[in-house]
């Protein structure tokens, strides 16, 4: 599996690339923005990106959505509660005196249980509501890419409309803390951790 993380976007989001390399197949999750940056990674591993998958629907994690899907021609897919939010993009960035072109709709959604396959890889796909109204991660073998729910030493906010602090501390003990140790975590922002660490360091689960 290739991996590969760009930080793209009006809030330096991590977005990542997921190929793979029999096939070249590639996801391309959370495009904030920068597509010519993305674009480039994919030319540069000889990838083509096939799916485009939001975690969540957060202005900063879906700038790029509609170049990228332009660009590409790739399927773009997401929870469908949070499938909900993606024309509203626009107006919430502009709360924060910031600019995002508004993302196409979803062209398939994905629940807890489905899988999202990536050339000859299967991602598992795991509800984590809270940061918001019900944002997905997507689990291969060893890594977990979770949006922002956990981050290295942190969680996400929880003050957001749909937002739940309680939600969210208990999906991330049921359905991630429940991996190996070893799992590398690739949050939406941030460096990268491990499942094993968050649950001997962060302080939000003392």
């Amino acid at each position: 599996m290739i991996i590969r993380r760009l930080e793209a976007g009006p809030l330096a989001t991590n977005c990542y690339i997921i190929g793979d390399e029999a096939t070249k197949e590639a996801v391309v999750v959370d495009p904030g923005g920068d597509v010519p940056l993305i674009l480039a990674a994919l030319k540069e591993d000889g990838l083509t990106c096939k799916t485009i998958f939001n975690t969540h629907t957060h202005f900063d994690h879906i700038g790029g959505n509609g170049e990228l899907k332009a660009k590409t021609g790739a399927e773009l897919v997401t929870h469908p509660r949070e499938a909900q939010e993606l024309g509203r993009a626009g107006a919430a960035a502009s709360m924060f005196g910031m600019r995002v072109p508004e993302s196409p709709p979803a062209d398939r959604t994905v629940v807890e249980g489905d899988v999202l396959e990536i050339g000859d890889l299967r991602g598992d796909i795991v509800e984590l509501p809270g940061h918001s109204p019900t944002g997905v991660a997507l689990l291969f073998p060893g890594n977990a890419f979770v949006g922002d729910a956990l981050f290295a030493g942190s969680i996400g906010r929880t003050d957001f409309p749909g937002g739940s602090f309680k939600a969210l501390i208990a999906g991330i003990r049921a359905k991630l803390f429940t991996l190996p140790d070893d799992t590398v975590v690739w949050p939406g922002h941030g460096p990268e951790t491990t499942i094993g660490r968050e649950k001997r360091t962060n302080p939000f689960f003392d």
